[in-house]
């Protein structure tokens, strides 16, 4: 039987220290932590989606081939708009690599503004809403 994707539940996202990038992620997106499954099992939470974090040299197995701190580029829906981001970057101390600038997301429009974490993967944060 031929199937098609639904929808992603999760991504594994390799840090150099956990509590410095799950820390990353709660105070500047507000993303809640949680741990599971024993040791270096620590999850980033937010809406119906999860990323797992695997810290370098004890990534649990299996995991991708050439897995690394710094490799992901991930888009991520906010429900604010580019100039609340802004704020809350600027509040956060976290520059800002590019943006705001228009871009195509999967449902059309959005506006996007990206920064680096802790590790250097680049987070774009994008808008369906205008200010």
């Amino acid at each position: 039987m031929k199937f098609t994707v639904d929808r992603i539940d999760h991504v594994v996202m390799v840090c150099r220290d956990l509590n410095v990038t799950a820390g990353w992620y709660q105070r500047v997106l507000g993303m809640e932590r949680e741990e599971y499954g024993g040791t270096n099992r620590t999850a980033l939470r937010f809406g119906a989606q999860k990323i797992n974090l695997h810290e370098a040299g004890h990534e649990v197995v299996p995991h991708a081939q050439a897995a690394q701190p710094g490799t992901l580029d991930l888009c991520l829906v906010v429900a604010v708009g580019p100039a609340d981001v802004v704020a809350q970057l600027h509040a956060c101390g976290v520059a800002i690599e590019r943006g705001p600038v228009s871009r195509i997301g999967a449902l059309g429009d959005i506006t996007s503004v990206y920064c680096r974490d802790p590790d250097g993967n680049l987070i774009e944060l994008a808008s369906y809403m205008d200010d």
